[in-house]
């Protein structure tokens, strides 16, 4: 894997933890009874986003950990996975 394809591999792992991440413990300005003039009632009222960009941050790294490890050793093989496709 080249440093390119890791960079690319670890952005796209973090995006998707971040959009699974984001509507965790969400609280909007409606639920909490203090709407701010101009927005709607459904926009956060504490996003709490450096927090998450922690959590988001430490589970991709290891996911990145995991998933490239099975890229290098080559426990799965696009052949592997070509053969399992083929028939599809």
């Amino acid at each position: 894997m080249s440093i390119m394809s890791a960079i690319a591999l670890y952005g796209v792992i973090w995006f998707m933890t971040m959009f699974l991440v984001l509507p965790f413990r969400m609280k909007t300005q409606g639920e909490a009874g203090q709407v701010v003039p101009g927005t709607p009632s459904s926009a956060p009222d504490d996003a709490q986003m450096l927090r998450k960009v922690k959590i988001v941050t430490a589970i991709a790294t290891g996911a990145f950990v995991v998933i490239s490890a099975v890229i290098l050793s080559e426990i799965i093989t696009f052949d592997m996975i070509e053969r399992v496709t083929r028939g599809v």
